[in-house]
This record gives C-alpha cells, structure tokens and sequence, in this order.
C-alpha cells in the first residue's frame, strides 16, 4: 500500500507545482501588458514644484464708432424714415461724438439754459438744451461756464459703462477777439467824417 500511494503523491505535488507556474505567468504577463500610468495625465507629481495655474483673462475691448460720414448717412437714413411714419425726427446732435463737440456760448432763454455748440467735423453750429442726445451720450446740465455731459462707453462683450464729463466754455482766439473789439462807426462819427469834404466842395465853389 505504502508503495501504491506513493506515485499518486508525485503525481498531484507535480500538478500543483505545474498549476502555480501557469498562473504566475499569466499574471506576470498581464502586469506586463498594463500600460504604465501617467502621472502628468493622473495628478500633479508630487516631487514637482508647485506652479499656479494661470487666469483666464477675456479679450475685451472698446467698440469703436463708425466714421462721422457713416453716422450722418445713418442719420439721414433716420430722419427720412421718421418723416415717412410722421413722427418726430433725431436731432442732428445724434451723429456727433461728445469729443467732436465744442462749447461756443451759454445764454439764458425762457426755456432757461441753453449753449451753442459747434460740431468740428462739419463747421457747423447748434443750440441745444438739457437732455440733448449725442452718438456717445447726452447733455444733462448747463452751467454758467460749462456743459455736464453723460458719456456711454461699450466695449466689445457688451458691457456698458456710464461716466460724467464736462465741457468748458471754449475761449476766444485773437482773431476772434480782434473782430469783437473792433469799433462800429457811428452816424456822428459818418457825418464827422463828411463835414470836411463838403466845406472844402463849398470853399471851391465860385
């Protein structure tokens, strides 16, 4: 019996032994085919120094207005639509930027306040009053030597944006002061001036 069993026992240790070398190959070929992890794709290394990400800023920018041909065209497009509907039409002050804009006068009317400015771009003067529209704002205020002005900023992701300025009373050049002080001729100082010649066509008479 002893010498029956004993080819049985080396027949199973050697299974044994055959089985576990299998399955520790197969293991060891698994482990092998794995790809090795990335440690820039799983997480920040942690032997590395650590570098904050950076900000994302947007690109934002002023929306620059168009050219003062293309606003004046865009408001004769206007005024002759509103004529059409019979409706009240823009004033001309629409097409003018606040920067295009200078303070020639300031006078009291009976609707009170009122200032002249002139649009450079045209040469052309105005009268407006409190609440007066501009392509880039609007008049809010007259002061004795200056106008109050809202101006609207828009810059290219919509944002708006709202700011005072003010407008000083523009001062007079020497030309301009030249011609305000240039005196008038009176009628006495015509008549004066023709009292000599007619004694002297008198005198020469015979």
């Amino acid at each position: 019996m002893t010498y029956s069993n004993s080819p049985l026992r080396y027949g199973l240790v050697i299974m044994m032994t055959l089985c576990s070398f299998t399955l520790g190959s197969t293991a060891l070929a698994q482990n092998e085919a794995k790809p090795a992890r990335n440690r820039s794709t799983q997480g920040r290394d942690p032997f590395s120094k650590y570098v904050p990400p950076r900000p994302q800023v947007k690109s934002t920018g002023l929306v620059v207005p168009p050219s003062v041909q293309e606003r004046i065209a865009q408001y004769k497009a206007q005024k002759q639509s509103a004529m059409s509907a019979r409706v009240a039409a823009p004033k001309p002050t629409t097409a003018f930027l606040l920067s295009e804009v200078q303070v020639v006068g300031i006078s009291r009317t009976p609707r009170g306040y009122a200032a002249i400015v002139e649009a450079m771009p045209i040469k052309l003067s105005y009268v407006i009053y409190p609440g007066e529209k501009f392509y880039d704002g609007q008049l809010v205020a007259i002061e004795d030597n200056r106008l109050v002005f809202r101006r609207e900023t828009v810059y290219t992701d919509g944002r708006r944006e709202k700011s005072v300025e003010m407008k000083p009373l523009r001062t007079a050049n020497v030309s301009e002061v030249m011609t305000a002080e240039k005196p008038v001729p009176t009628t006495q100082t015509v008549a004066a001036s023709e009292k000599p010649s007619e004694q002297k066509s008198a005198a020469d008479k015979p």
